[in-house]
């Protein structure tokens, strides 16, 4: 099984919240990317999901001001399907928390 298929379809954010528009916000502000969000975000879950951390990191040469930003979220796990986590954007590092 490949890194991908163990991943697929557990992994999501909280689409549907306050937290999640504030991390759309925030990502707008801090990156200089071309890429839209919405095709990064499957990539982002997985990076976390496999390095076992509750953050990622747009690194310098990606942002608008030059400076390496850390956007925390808060991890939850289903009780009934432990496997299935959601990501709570919790602030990033540079701005609240």
């Amino acid at each position: 099984m490949t890194r991908k298929e163990l991943y697929e379809n557990k992994l999501q954010m909280d689409y549907f919240s306050d937290n999640y528009i504030r991390f759309e916000e925030d990502f707008q502000k801090y990156s200089s990317m071309n890429v839209p969000l919405t095709f990064l975000i499957d990539d982002i879950l997985r990076t976390m999901a496999i390095n076992q951390k509750n953050y990622f990191v747009l690194n310098k040469e990606n942002t608008k001001d030059g400076r390496e930003h850390q956007f925390y979220f808060r991890v939850e796990t289903d009780k009934d399907y432990p496997r299935n986590r959601s990501y709570i954007y919790t602030g990033d590092k540079n701005g609240y928390q």
